[in-house]
């Protein structure tokens, strides 16, 4: 068990293969007045049955379509009208059974229902499980940009079951990939080092490869987010490859790219920046490059203007008076936070990747 620790309180991460045949269990000892767990109908096809099997009649499901493009504000409310009826009170308690899309917009659910209701994460993406159930960061998008709107709401709980990978596509598995690569980079190794010499257990969804990457991914977030939970410091370094990688979604209306793969071309544009720079050196920068490549293919950016992904800097969270934070890499393992990368920078790393 790896633990969460934020002001006001600590939560459990509980990694274990076959947890979900005991979550329903596990969630009705939390004595919630009603159970509602938010899904869609493709995890709900194949996990539905194993967790509901433990929680009984008491729970309400509520399902959502899938896709990134459907995490925004109507979502939120078509889920909050659903919780009304349910006749759900401030000691119901939320389930996100799904990805990272289904995570956020569950957790930012319950941060404003009733002005606040506990929620619990079971990720079923190998991405969510690596990353995004933990943390607090809930939210969903604007036409204008990715997590415009969101809150900082803490779960109970995350329960992870590597297992429940077994069903994931493959483009699925790989998108989670990139952001343990990108855990790997910015401070941890002996986690790159896994990745690059069991990439193939890791990439044939063997259980031990997995559960080992997941569990290193969760505790160095884990570590991070409990010195720094609302990204005013030490937090911003999970953002490496993010920048790019969010106006790489915002410009293809989050239909083209996974996020994963988005964030694999930012943090190949973020290195490119660094080695530029002269604060990485060259052969780090091509063992990263490697890395990224031998866990895609990632889909190729196609008919985007350079300038075009400039402008969704501009709206970017990170952005501060035209000038865009980068998180760049100084070593394997080591990143640090750069506050002077203008658009025109970012530009021209953009179109090194286009060319």
């Amino acid at each position: 068990m790896i633990r969460v620790r934020v002001p006001g309180g600590s939560y459990p991460v509980i990694l274990e293969p076959g947890l979900l045949s005991r979550a329903g269990k596990t969630l009705k000892k939390l004595g919630a007045s009603r159970v509602c767990v938010v899904t869609n109908d493709v995890v709900w096809h194949h996990w539905g049955a194993t967790l509901e099997k433990g929680l009984g009649a008491q729970a309400t499901v509520i399902r959502v379509p899938d896709g990134e493009q459907n995490k925004t504000l109507s979502t939120v409310e078509t889920i909050a009208e659903e919780l009304v009826r349910a006749r759900a009170d401030r000691g119901a308690l939320i389930v996100s059974l799904g990805g990272g899309v289904i995570g956020d917009i569950a957790g930012f659910v319950a941060a404003i229902y009733l002005r606040g209701v506990d929620y619990v994460h079971i990720p079923t993406t190998l991405l969510a499980q690596v990353d995004s159930s933990v943390g607090g960061k809930t939210g969903v998008n604007l036409r204008a940009g990715k997590n415009l709107v969101g809150s900082f709401h803490h779960p109970k709980m995350v329960l992870v079951d590597p297992s429940v990978l077994s069903t994931l596509p493959e483009r699925e598995l790989r998108a989670g990939l990139f952001e343990a690569i990108k855990c790997g980079v910015i401070g941890d190794q002996p986690l790159f080092n896994f990745l690059e010499k069991k990439a193939g257990d890791v990439l044939d969804g063997k259980l031990p490869a997995l559960t080992r990457v997941i569990h290193d991914c969760l505790a160095l977030k884990a570590r991070v987010v409990s010195a720094d939970e609302k990204e005013n410091g030490l937090r911003r370094i999970l953002n490496f490859g993010h920048t790019i990688g969010h106006a790489l979604e915002a410009e293809t209306s989050y239909r083209y790219f996974l996020h994963g793969e988005a964030v694999a071309w930012g943090m190949r544009a973020a290195t490119n920046i660094a080695e530029a720079r002269g604060t990485l050196h060259g052969s780090a920068a091509a063992r990263i490059h490697a890395l990224i490549l031998r866990y895609g293919p990632v889909p190729p950016i196609v008919e985007i203007q350079p300038q075009d992904l400039a402008s969704r800097l501009q709206a970017d969270k990170k952005t501060r008076q035209g000038v865009v934070h980068f998180v760049l890499p100084t070593k394997i393992g080591a990143v640090k936070i750069v506050p002077d990368i203008t658009l025109h920078q970012a530009t021209r790393a953009i179109a090194g990747l286009l060319s």
